[in-house]
């Protein structure tokens, strides 16, 4: 193996997209997933990975500093991709205190694991270290929320309006920070929702999904008017390759595919769906099941990426149009 790379979170849903993806794509690359196997994160997500010579998974938590010290000496880890976070937005706003400890704290563990193990002080990389990268993923959420026009870019002032969102601020900020105080070598992606296979059945598709082949009420915040960029799960691993191997050091790159639905869109496309491939036993449209719920506090009522950067820079472009991605995540699930 020519340079060992340290996954952080690579259980959830980002995380084994990517590693099976990862791991295939570079072989000579040993691949160790760090994972704590919370509620979000399931080895299940990962059985393509058993077999796999070039891959090690631990379990463990990101703020244990002596176990992250000890895989950084045990693998002479090389490298960090860091997906490991708590996100979901509903559980933020029940419980701050662990999305604070786990994305601020937690990354600041990782940083400054590897700015020992990397540099021997500001500026001065060890020998032989100089192609060791930092890359930390992030969300668009920081940017806070837009009205019916614009977009975010990379320059857009962070106004973070939920508690999960806030900690992936202060994240950013972290990584921001290492690279101007000590120069390490650093990037930053902030993506904008993602879906596909593996997701968690807290999110939204996945609920819609699970609720309407339970012939459930499917739960929607508010009228359903609030809009999200969505994003393919394997065309942003895509992504996170070409930033961690291309990216330009201290840089933060914004991933999104100007793919831009309201929730009430998302939950209507799934349902139509199924009702060609699941029909309801009763001969109902799975519309019928939709149910309006209160919103959620501080519910942000616009995300869109303005991903012009990564896409002239790094030559990204994202590949899965909605309609396919819709049908392969229905089409996965209904395989579980």
């Amino acid at each position: 193996m020519s340079k060992s790379i340290l996954v952080t979170g690579g259980a959830g849903f980002i995380g084994s997209n990517f590693i099976p993806f990862f791991c295939e794509k570079y072989p000579e690359y040993l691949v160790i997933n760090l994972d704590k196997l919370t509620y979000a994160g399931s080895l299940d997500n990962l059985k393509e990975c058993e077999d796999m010579k070039n891959y090690v998974f631990v379990k463990g938590d990101i703020c244990d500093e002596k176990l992250v010290g000890e895989l950084f000496r045990k693998y002479d880890i090389r490298g960090v991709i860091h997906f490991a976070a708590e996100s979901h937005v509903d559980n933020s706003i029940k419980g701050p205190r662990v999305f604070v400890e786990t994305n601020v704290m937690g990354t600041l563990n990782l940083l400054e694991t590897a700015r020992n193990y990397w540099m021997d002080g500001p500026n001065q990389v060890k020998p032989g270290y100089e192609d060791c990268r930092f890359h930390h993923i992030s969300t668009d959420e920081v940017y806070g929320t837009l009205g019916n026009d614009g977009y975010f870019s990379e320059t857009t002032p962070y106004a973070p309006n939920s508690p999960y969102s806030a900690s992936k601020a202060g994240s950013d900020f972290l990584v921001r920070a290492y690279h101007n105080t000590y120069g390490m070598n650093v990037t930053t992606s902030n993506c904008s929702n993602n879906y596909g296979p593996k997701q968690h059945r807290e999110k939204l598709i996945p609920t819609v999904i699970e609720k309407a082949l339970n012939e459930e009420p499917i739960p929607v915040y508010g009228r359903g008017t609030n809009v999200r960029d969505w994003l393919y799960v394997l065309d942003h691993c895509k992504a996170v390759d070409l930033i961690f191997h291309k990216g330009k050091s201290g840089e933060s790159y914004n991933i999104g595919c100007d793919n831009e639905r309201t929730n009430i869109e998302i939950v209507k496309k799934i349902c139509s769906i199924l009702d060609e491939i699941k029909p309801r036993r009763n001969g109902k449209k799975h519309e019928e099941l939709i149910t309006f719920v209160k919103d959620r506090a501080g519910h942000d009522l616009r995300y869109a990426i303005d991903a012009y950067k990564i896409c002239k820079e790094l030559k990204w472009k994202a590949e899965m149009d909605m309609n396919t991605g819709i049908s392969k995540t229905i089409n996965w699930y209904l395989k579980e």
